[in-house]
């Protein structure tokens, strides 16, 4: 009789944590996760005292730069030419509807007036709070704003360094402070979703640098990022701001999105992904070249058709779409990228219907393309043909009245079956970057 008591006892303590840890988004939060599907295309912003050194956002763990050294940057960043209006207009010139701005990257150094740290934008010769002037920017054009925030800090001494897998070189030496480090995180995080207006959400990274030391061999948690107390925190002070965590794992109780990084969802050519894909809104984030931070050698940008077949993938696959760009060290967005965004932008005029509001994941993706979908119209992306006459779209069960090149109303042949529809191109002129028929279903 003790036994099973002692057994049931246990199964009522196991099923109190279940549902203590359980999390119940709220009707706001729940809006802005469609909300944030709608939007389909937003830009990432890498930027602060790394890109003085031109070399990237990871030059301080690359180069093993010392935390003393490196907190000279501090009387070096003076970004006299940073424009919040301008960075705002760039990304409204591509089309995108959000931007999600680094507020404090791995180096730890904050780009707005903390209370809780001295290594910061407003201690340099510039003085000014670039998160606070982005967000007002932000909310006054009516494009959604979220932060990213860094888990780990290769600046402070009491992150758990010791355990981390980076940061090994930046000459710190005194026993780390877990507990405070954590309080630390919780009091920005606090100021982030207290001073500066509506926040859509906040956009982690870093989880990775303990994941080796995760587990022991019990599974039994080693490092605890206490984050059910963190995601507690943001949605009580912000209850419509999403969470989402660069973990590449699946995500746990309290996350409202799930990032693919450099890789669309399901993809592992970068060795970032493999993760499962959740029910959760989904968003991949990639580079114009091959940086995030500012990087005066790097030459390798992407051209305008590869970023528009990517968005469109991105929505084909039901995921947002998050681009980069790295400003120049003095506050500019080097022309390379806003030539781009121009371009980009031209076609979202255009296609913009095709993306904004739609839903992916009708069909896998194929050789030829893509599908998206909204209302009673699908999208047929077409990339390629490979001189073929027609394409199949396999398994398509919605009963097609109409096919048309999209933008132009001309009319597209098909022939559907039960195993699915024939769209043949014979007729049409196919465009370079991507050929639109658009479909009427019932």
């Amino acid at each position: 009789m003790k036994k099973y008591f002692l057994f049931f006892l246990l199964l009522f303590i196991g099923l109190i944590r279940v549902q203590s840890q359980s999390y119940i988004p709220s009707a706001e939060n729940l809006q802005q996760r469609t909300a944030f599907q709608d939007m389909k295309f937003g830009m990432f912003i890498h930027w602060g005292a790394s890109s003085v050194l031109g070399n990237g956002e990871w030059v301080m763990n690359n180069r093993n730069i010392h935390v003393d050294e490196y907190s000279r940057l501090q009387t070096i960043f003076n970004p006299v030419d940073f424009d919040a209006k301008k960075w705002v207009a760039a990304a409204k010139s591509a089309g995108m509807k959000y931007i999600t701005l680094i507020t404090r990257h791995h180096d730890g150094f904050s780009n707005w007036d903390t209370k809780q740290s001295d290594w910061k934008i407003t201690n340099t010769a510039y003085g000014k709070d670039a998160v606070k002037q982005m967000a007002d920017e932000c909310h006054k054009q009516g494009i959604k704003i979220f932060f990213y925030y860094s888990l780990l800090d290769w600046h402070r001494t009491d992150y758990q360094y010791e355990t981390g897998r980076t940061g090994k070189g930046t000459g710190r030496t005194v026993k780390s402070d877990w507990g405070h480090y954590i309080s630390f995180m919780k009091a920005q995080l606090t100021e982030l979703l207290t001073n500066y207006g509506e926040v859509a959400g906040i956009w982690f990274d870093g989880h990775w640098d303990q994941l080796e030391n995760d587990t022991d061999k019990s599974g039994t948690s080693k490092v605890d990022w206490h984050y059910n107390e963190i995601y507690q925190l943001i949605h009580k002070l912000q209850p419509q701001c999403m969470i989402g965590n660069n973990h590449h794992l699946l995500p746990i109780p309290g996350e409202d999105f799930q990032m693919f990084e450099k890789d669309l969802p399901g993809h592992n050519t970068t060795g970032f992904g493999g993760a499962a894909i959740s029910q959760l809104p989904l968003e991949t984030c990639e580079t114009m070249n091959d940086s995030w931070g500012f990087n005066i050698t790097d030459r390798n940008y992407k051209s305008v058709k590869k970023l528009i077949q990517y968005l469109v993938n991105a929505a084909g696959n039901n995921a947002n779409f998050l681009l980069n760009i790295g400003p120049m060290p003095n506050g500019i967005i080097q022309p390379e990228f806003t030539d781009t965004l121009k371009a980009v932008g031209k076609w979202m005029e255009k296609y913009g219907e095709t993306i904004y509001g739609t839903r992916g994941n009708l069909i896998s993706t194929q050789d030829w393309g893509v599908l998206t979908a909204k209302e009673k119209k699908i999208f047929v992306h077409i990339f390629k043909s490979d001189g073929a006459d027609y394409i199949f779209i396999p398994g398509l069960k919605q009963q097609v009245q109409k096919a048309t090149v999209f933008a132009e109303n001309k009319s597209v042949r098909f022939k559907q079956q039960t195993e699915g529809l024939f769209i043949f191109l014979d007729g049409i002129k196919q465009d370079d970057i991507d050929t639109v028929v658009q479909l009427e279903v019932q």
